[in-house]
């Protein structure tokens, strides 16, 4: 057996242990998340409802992030308002993820690096995106007229 396959089902038998052993309910989303995220996806879900509390948007990376962010969204829903996904990993479950938050993200580059790059990479389309949206004429301002000549 290969050490991907291997790495794999050890962490589908984790998984599947965690959810035998915690029962969480689905209809609990504080629960499941005490019952399963851990630290770092507790923490990660309390970034996205501050900052969806303050109207600032939250660039999420891969699934580690989302699954965060999914947290966030199933505590308060308005959070998904707040949310870009920057792209999607090879990881399957990223793709439910993003799913669920009814999020199509920015990217699709197969990336599995892990430490944030498809977030660095998507922020240059958000910059990209901001700087149209407040810095290129439009119609009116470039003087142009639908004369019909």
């Amino acid at each position: 057996m290969s050490a991907a396959l291997t790495a794999h089902a050890r962490k589908v038998e984790v998984v599947g242990r965690a959810l035998a052993v915690n029962r969480p309910d689905r209809a609990d989303p504080l629960g499941t998340l005490a019952a399963l995220g851990g630290f770092e996806i507790a923490g990660l879900a309390g970034v996205v409802l501050g900052a969806a509390a303050r109207r600032v948007a939250v660039v999420t990376d891969g699934f580690i992030a989302s699954a965060g962010a999914l947290a966030a969204v199933r505590l308060a829903p308005r959070a998904a308002n707040a949310l870009l996904a920057s792209h999607r990993s090879v990881e399957a479950g990223h793709r439910a993820v993003l799913q669920e938050l009814g999020k199509k993200p920015l990217l699709d580059l197969e990336l599995r690096l892990g430490e944030g790059t498809g977030a660095a990479l998507a922020l240059h389309l958000v910059e990209a995106a901001v700087r149209v949206l407040d810095e290129m004429a439009t119609f009116d301002g470039g003087g142009v007229t639908d004369s019909g000549r």
